[in-house]
């Protein structure tokens, strides 16, 4: 064989194997650590969190101290959602209505972010502040339906 054919079937090979290794990518980006979401978009839920959550539930998801006692006005603070409160008890689907429709019809104060964060950005706010869930809490968030 000549050089010119063994280098059009090194080039043959090589391009078949980077159709492969592209195609086996083209799922999208790996889990984060088994969990639904990845770390692209805990990353840009970062982001999108600090930006429009934080102010009331704390730079990590912390919440404010005293959350469970009422204020003045009979209202409670808003609570943590890095697994140290109730939020893990809710599955995606309620969360996202939360975010979507706040929690004023419900006798809270949180606003709605409906009109101001898509469905991929509530997505992404989620995954940042679920980042913050140990293993055992996530876990316990998925064996409640969690992903229902």
């Amino acid at each position: 064989m000549t050089n010119l054919g063994k280098l059009n079937r090194f080039f043959a090979a090589y391009t078949l194997s980077m159709a492969v290794f592209i195609s086996g990518c083209s799922d999208g980006e790996p889990k984060v650590d088994g969990r639904w979401y990845t770390q692209s978009q805990v990353d840009n839920g970062k982001q999108l969190f600090l930006a429009q959550c934080a102010n009331c539930h704390g730079a990590s998801a912390q919440g404010t101290a005293d959350w469970k006692k009422p204020l003045a006005d009979g209202q409670y603070p808003p609570p943590p959602l890095d697994s140290t409160a109730h939020a893990w008890h809710h599955p995606l689907k309620g969360l996202k209505l939360t975010i979507q429709n706040g929690g004023i019809a419900l006798g809270g104060t949180m606003p709605a972010f409906g009109d101001k964060l898509s469905e991929e950005d509530q997505n992404a706010v989620i995954s940042f502040f679920q980042s913050k869930w140990p293993e055992e809490i996530y876990s316990a968030w998925i064996d409640r339906g969690g992903l229902q």
